[in-house]
């Protein structure tokens, strides 16, 4: 074999490979689970009346100090049914939004569930390993600490924005729950 030859096919192999590890990393952008979906296993037996909360300026201050950044929303709409709710809130993992699902039975979390990512990096969040780490957990409220979840969620390397962005829409539904009994 040539040299030239030699250097074609290893340019050719270099290319087949980023070629696979690219598609395979868009391959994890989609959308896992639709609304209508998300809502009958957030309420299998019943049919949830559509709620709003209202977002004034107290809840604004402590959205955006959860979140770290400004929150330009004038109501959030959320599922009711009993003593159970469902949001679906988005937020920016490192570039795009992330769809986000979370069901709260009383004060904890029942059930979270990425329902669209749409980052090149960071979809491992969408897996059980990863959003079991909420369920039953609740929000404190610590006066040097601000809001925030009664346990430690481990992060995934690679993935802390995105990690970031369920934990972050976790404690903003928790906080919203509250505020919605008052």
């Amino acid at each position: 074999m040539t040299e030239q030859a030699a250097k074609y096919r290893l340019t050719s192999a270099i290319c087949v490979l980023l070629w696979g590890f690219v598609n395979s990393a868009h391959g994890q952008m989609g959308v896992y689970m639709e609304t209508e979906d998300f809502l009958e296993t957030a309420f299998p037996d019943s049919e949830p009346e559509v709620s709003v909360i209202w977002i004034n300026n107290e809840r604004r201050e402590v959205m955006e100090e959860i979140l770290e950044h400004p929150v330009n929303a004038l109501r959030i709409s959320y599922w009711v049914s009993g003593d159970t709710t469902a949001w679906i809130l988005d937020e920016i993992g490192k570039d795009k939004p992330i769809t986000i699902g979370v069901v709260v039975q009383g004060d904890a979390i029942k059930m979270i569930r990425v329902l669209v990512f749409r980052e090149i990096r960071g979809w491992e969040v969408r897996h059980p390993f990863f959003t079991d780490q909420f369920l039953n957990s609740q929000l404190t409220r610590e006066e040097r600490q601000g809001v925030g979840l009664d346990r430690t969620i481990d992060n995934i390397t690679g993935a802390t924005l995105s990690v970031n962005a369920l934990r972050g829409v976790s404690e903003i539904v928790l906080f919203l729950v509250q505020e919605s009994k008052t």
